[in-house]
């Protein structure tokens, strides 16, 4: 009995290892075709010039360095879609000559005023940078809000990775009406009024599931405590997080 065990077993490991071979050899035969056509997909492209590609059994590597981050997502998501390419390997390298810090402000800047005019008072988004690699963290009320976050590091020269730790808030009419409610008791406030004035630095208010979160930075300790106050007569809020920053000195 053990003996057809073993011989059954053996059948069927050679047959996957047969398969496997099988599939790989196929793959290896359309290398050269795939090749030519990734080289005429990579010259068609300005920003691909710096680019090398390699083929074996249907995989492609990519290597070389372009000029912002989206470039190399860019190369990667062209060569996929291509006919009998089995994946892509993404060795291309980001040229950056700016520090970890200017690339931070930059960025921090950006967000800043990412959406104006569409919801941006309900979102809040901060980066940090190191190595070249920026993380974004924080909630938006919607996917357009994050995936515009995360377009905007993508393209910022110098950015060499992005690391999307965004989270975008559940739907929900109830909290969406629990954000026009804070919106209008802030931004109604004769004292709390002025922060509407620059669409860059705005208190950002973050709903989720009841729980309202403030964010931002205001010029003094009683504008914080006059704000959280607001919100806590919220109808409808749970809970109230006031993280509300004060500007250094004040």
């Amino acid at each position: 009995m053990k003996n057809i065990f073993r011989s059954v077993s053996t059948f069927f490991a050679v047959g996957i290892l047969s398969a496997g071979l099988a599939a790989q050899t196929a793959s290896a035969r359309y290398d050269s075709d795939i090749q030519t056509r990734v080289a005429q997909q990579l010259t068609k492209k300005h920003d691909f010039r710096n680019l090398q590609a390699a083929t074996e059994d249907g995989i492609v590597t990519l290597s070389g360095t372009v000029d912002l981050y989206q470039q190399k997502l860019d190369a990667a998501r062209r060569i996929r879609k291509l006919d009998k390419v089995q994946g892509v390997r993404n060795l291309i390298a980001v040229s950056t000559t700016v520090s970890d810090s200017e690339l931070a402000a930059k960025l921090e800047r950006k967000l800043h005023y990412d959406r104006i005019g569409y919801d941006n008072q309900f979102n809040f988004v901060e980066v940090s940078v190191k190595d070249g690699v920026a993380t974004l963290n924080g909630e938006t009320r919607t996917d357009v809000g994050r995936d515009s976050a995360l377009s905007l590091a993508n393209n910022m020269p110098g950015v060499r990775d992005v690391v999307d730790n965004i989270k975008v808030s559940p739907v929900s009419g109830f909290d969406d009406r629990i954000r026009i409610r804070a919106l209008r008791a802030i931004y109604r406030d004769p004292v709390l009024g002025r922060y509407a004035s620059d669409p860059a630095k705005p208190i950002r208010i973050v709903v989720d599931n009841g729980k309202l979160s403030l964010y931002g930075t205001v010029a003094t300790a009683m504008d914080k405590q006059i704000a959280g106050m607001k919100a806590n007569q919220v109808f409808g809020v749970f809970s109230v997080q006031n993280n509300l920053e004060v500007v250094k000195g004040s």
